[in-house]
């Protein structure tokens, strides 16, 4: 890679951007990065005894290199190799949805985003590349990247999971409406509250209280997806149906489907003030350039469309592959059925899991041309960033 670098040998450039400090001619350390018409796309100052190592430097060039070729945010803890592209981020979130990350304390967590920061803006020694990852990691299942606040545990990503499985398992093997009902509502409340939780955090309203409008809605669309749900069990007994059509279509056909629009439905219910009144987006440097409805209502589609991915094939790829071990008679015992059940749909679920959170971007993009008229007159910029939520 072949970079100019430029002295200072007059001390006129420190000088100029008053970083001389007075009476010994000493000047702090900086670092500017200048595109080839003279206009800086970086500058920074290291108030520090050393400076800015020669791994960091070029990092960061790099990290401009790619910004200007690829037109996407450079993330304060942005490498060469970060995910851009769907395996990519299959791989990092199969690493950030790991359990055990759910055992770190808040001062821990703390502790990480400082070290992020600290990376990111005074790293006179670089830090190691897996305590870098480890650290993003912690930060991308802990914290919320729109208030960075801690998020409550039982709605980390990594406990996605291990709450969501024992419902989805005894929700598919209920034959009586009530009892479908029950755990179907108790099913919604969980991934509707982590939606609510883990969504774009910056729409705000001044007639209401935007969160008190998200729970009620939240709280309808939960009721309506469980009443959806148990209703074609509902059907079946009241009328007492019991032909072999009927049930294959109500016991292993209709679950998937409905299960994965009710929750497609939930998220754009609980997220809908996010395209009514609009999220936060941002031009490639990360500053805030607007609000926009059309950035809402894409973001919101988009984790609907996962959720449905997510729990509609949940529900329909076990009952194929259970209908498969069955024709082939892999399992002898009838009993052992129920175990290797529950065995195929986790496996599911946790596969499916990150496919579903990497379908899009997390740092969502949109066209200037998607965007309102409103927010186009404030800048040149082409292309827009928002956060998408999960």
């Amino acid at each position: 890679m072949n970079i100019p670098v430029l002295s200072d040998l007059t001390k006129q450039i420190s000088r100029d951007y008053g970083v001389l400090l007075d009476g010994p001619g000493i000047a702090l350390r900086g670092l500017f990065i200048i595109d080839p018409n003279g206009v800086i796309k970086h500058l920074s100052v290291n108030d520090l005894p050393v400076g800015r190592s020669v791994d960091e430097t070029l990092r960061l060039v790099k990290a401009f290199q790619f910004v200007e070729t690829h037109g996407e945010v450079c993330p304060a803890n942005w490498t060469p190799n970060s995910p851009t592209s769907f395996f990519q981020r299959f791989f990092l979130w199969a690493d950030a949805l790991d359990p055990l990350l759910l055992l770190k304390s808040p001062n821990e967590i703390k502790r990480t985003r400082l070290l992020i920061q600290i990376n990111e803006k005074t790293p006179s020694e670089p830090i190691q590349n897996n305590q870098t990852k480890q650290a993003f990691l912690l930060s991308l299942s802990s914290v919320h990247p729109d208030t960075d606040k801690i998020i409550p545990v039982l709605f980390r990503p990594p406990a996605f999971m291990p709450i969501t499985l024992p419902l989805v398992i005894v929700s598919s093997v209920q034959r009586h409406a009530r009892h479908s009902f029950f755990w179907q509502f108790v099913f919604h409340t969980y991934t509707t509250a982590f939606t609510l939780i883990n969504g774009n955090g910056t729409p705000k309203a001044e007639e209401y209280s935007v969160q008190q409008k998200q729970l009620l809605l939240g709280l309808g669309a939960i009721s309506y997806s469980a009443c959806v749900g148990a209703l074609p069990l509902a059907f079946v007994n009241r009328f007492a149906l019991k032909s072999s059509l009927m049930q294959l279509v109500v016991r292993k056909l209709l679950p998937a489907p409905l299960l994965g629009l009710t929750s497609a439905f939930t998220v754009a219910m609980v997220r809908s003030p996010e395209f009514e009144n609009g999220i936060e987006v941002m031009d490639r440097n990360g500053k805030v350039i607007g609000v926009s409805k059309k950035a809402g209502e894409k973001a919101v589609m988009e984790t609907a469309m996962s959720r449905a991915v997510l729990f509609g094939t949940t529900f329909f790829l076990p009952e194929v592959l259970m209908y498969c071990v069955q024709r082939a008679r892999f399992v002898k015992n009838p009993r052992a059925l129920g175990p290797v059940r529950m065995f195929v749909i986790m496996s599911v679920l946790a596969g499916m899991l990150p496919v579903s959170f990497s379908m899009f971007p997390q740092c969502g993009e949109i066209k200037r041309a998607d965007l309102e008229p409103e927010i186009l007159s404030s800048t040149e910029e082409t292309e827009f960033f928002y956060n998408r939520g999960i």
